[in-house]
This record gives structure tokens, C-alpha cells and sequence, in this order.
């Protein structure tokens, strides 16, 4: 942008900065709500149940596929957010 462009233009910067803030804000609540590290601890404590004997294998089959097929989704929107070039 030129000077003049800038000039004439500065009364729209609050406008402009309040709406980088809501973009960071919204990008930050996608990531976090998008972030698969909760989903790999569930699985992680899943094995333990059955380990200490809690569930049975029947169970933790079924609750290992639920939570698989919602990291597969987590991680694809999470890597799709953070965009190409970002390291995780």
C-alpha cells in the first residue's frame, strides 16, 4: 500500500485489527477443538482398562474402532488448519 492509501485508509485500522483478533481467536479454538492429542490419551488409558482388566476385549475392540476412525478425522482437519509447511 502506498502512503496515500494509508492515510486515507486509517480510520478503517481498528475495523481491521479487530478482525485479525477474531481470525487469531478462531484459529487458536479450531486447533485446540481439532487436536488429536486428547483422543490419543483416551486410547492410551482404553489400553489400560484392558490391561488392569477392567473391560474385556469385546469392549475394548469396539471403543479402539470408535476412537481410530475419530484420530483418522482429527488429524486430517487438524493438519488442514495448521496448513502446509507447519510443523505439528
Amino acid at each position: 500500500m502506498g502512503l496515500i492509501t494509508q492515510i486515507l485508509t486509517l480510520p478503517l485500522a481498528p475495523a481491521r485489527g479487530s478482525a485479525w483478533v477474531i481470525q487469531q481467536v478462531v484459529r487458536t479454538a479450531e486447533a485446540e477443538c481439532y487436536d488429536p492429542a486428547p483422543v490419543r490419551a483416551q486410547l492410551a488409558a482404553l489400553e489400560q482398562d484392558l490391561l488392569d482388566g477392567n473391560i474385556d476385549e469385546e469392549e475394548f475392540d469396539r471403543r479402539e474402532d470408535e476412537l481410530l476412525d475419530r484420530l483418522e478425522w482429527l488429524e486430517a482437519e487438524y493438519a488442514r488448519l495448521r496448513g502446509p509447511g507447519q510443523s505439528p
